[in-house]
């Protein structure tokens, strides 16, 4: 059990972050990470859709044997893993682990949070902040446009900061001192965010949130892999170019090869 893969999965590219954190953090653990590129974006389906998508994702990694799972996507993390009920393996998602270590690091007491529309309309955010402290405030603003800026490689682009600043004006008006990006893709614009939001503005990551928790727990379980060579596969639900050169770009290191999946054939 100790040397099964853990598994990822995103609505697209984002989910990479976690990944990335996790080759960092933990090494020695083999990843199979699933994008639903052909998909993407989960934030502005309706719930019954997110609630579909997020057990088909999580179903697809059976044949795998992992031995846990990280929903990587905002969005399935905030609609769809509420309605999934009972798994195998367990399944981490980003609200939680983000939420709490954003109110660990806030000062003023103020929590910016921004994500896709399907997770700001859902609440999540909030609601596990004032479940960690009543008395932290909090900001929500969906980004719809991150999304695909991140998807189709405008990661600093003169159109993402124009973008960017009209969607956090209102965040900087309100004088939050920490913010949550709520959605895995948000980090790959870290730069353009960080710039606009200012030093004094803690940022934080939800995909780094939700490995330092899986990292925590399989310590915890006693299940930290002793592979020597750590296995990295990767899976999307469409074929494109794109992904691999982003994904080569921000892991910094060669993907040899990614597998087409038709996720709508898997079996729940």
């Amino acid at each position: 059990m100790k040397n099964k893969p853990i598994g990822v999965f995103d609505s697209g590219l984002g989910g990479l972050t976690a990944v990335k954190e996790l080759i960092k953090i933990l090494p020695n653990e083999s990843i199979v990470y699933f994008g639903d590129t052909g998909r993407v974006p989960y934030g502005t389906r309706s719930e019954e859709t997110i609630i579909k998508y997020t057990k088909q994702d999580i179903a697809f990694f059976r044949e795998f044997s992992v031995k846990a799972i990280i929903c990587a996507c905002g969005t399935a993390s905030s609609v769809g893993l509420p309605n999934v009920g009972k798994t195998d393996v367990p399944v981490i998602g980003v609200v939680e682990p983000t939420a709490k270590n954003a109110v660990s690091a806030t000062k003023n007491k103020k929590i910016g949070i921004i994500g896709t529309e399907g997770t700001v309309s859902s609440g999540a955010y909030a609601k596990a902040i004032k479940n960690i402290d009543p008395s932290v405030s909090t900001f929500s603003k969906a980004c719809t446009l991150f999304v695909p800026f991140v998807e189709n490689g405008y990661l600093d682009h003169e159109a993402t900061r124009i973008i960017a600043k009209e969607y956090l004006k209102p965040l900087k008006d309100e004088g939050v001192d920490t913010l949550i990006l709520g959605c895995t893709h948000y980090p790959l614009l870290k730069k353009v965010i960080g710039d606009i939001m200012g030093e004094e503005v803690t940022l934080i990551d939800a995909g780094k949130s939700a490995a330092d928790y899986v990292k925590e727990l399989l310590i915890e379980k006693d299940m930290l892999s002793t592979n020597p060579v750590a296995e990295k596969r990767f899976f999307t639900s469409d074929t494109g170019t794109k992904f691999i050169k982003t994904a080569e770009l921000f892991l910094n290191e060669k993907i040899d090869s990614i597998q087409k999946v038709d996720i709508e054939q898997v079996r729940l």
